[in-house]
């Protein structure tokens, strides 16, 4: 049985919460304000490796130094599932897709709610970049850290892209 760790890194978007295992990056969520940090059972909060890089990676992005992650992540999910996080992954930095491009990239035309309801269940937030897919009309739609957080780290990403740095 594989040992579970997590730790909690203060965003410029609130607390995120890190799980992983010795090789990979299982969860990054939102913890919403107020909301206590959760017992995690069997894990240990501490950061080995992998959450080291994590937190390290995190920095550099929201200062606007890293525009790809380059940490192994995994999540449990279908075939399909595996796939649209797999281009999710693949939508560059500081560009967005719709819905419906998402479904033609994974060879689907007609599978807009399929790819949205699993975009919807990614567990790997920023990293697995589900925040960079909008709805048809560039409506900013479905996000589960909260719209504000999508349009912030889209805001971030294209003033990053653009060559526009701010201090926070």
């Amino acid at each position: 049985m594989q040992q579970h760790y997590h730790t909690f890194y203060s965003s410029p978007l609130g607390i995120l919460k890190i799980c992983a295992t010795d090789t990979y990056i299982s969860e990054v969520t939102f913890l919403e304000e107020g909301q206590p940090y959760p017992e995690m059972g069997d894990s240990k909060e501490m950061l080995n490796n992998v959450l080291q890089q994590c937190v390290e990676q995190f920095i550099e992005y929201f200062q606007g130094f890293r525009r790809q992650f380059e940490i192994p992540v995994a999540q449990n999910g279908t075939e399909f599932q595996q796939r649209v996080w797999s281009e999710l992954i693949g939508i560059p930095f500081g560009k967005t897709i719709s819905y419906k491009d998402l479904s033609k990239r994974l060879g689907d035309p007609k599978a807009i709610r399929a790819a949205a309801s699993t975009n919807g269940k990614n567990k790997i937030a920023i990293i697995v970049p589900c925040h960079r897919v909008i709805g048809a009309n560039s409506d900013l739609v479905g996000y589960a850290g909260g719209l504000w957080r999508k349009k912030w780290l889209l805001a971030h990403e294209n003033k990053v892209a653009h060559g526009v740095l701010t201090l926070f």
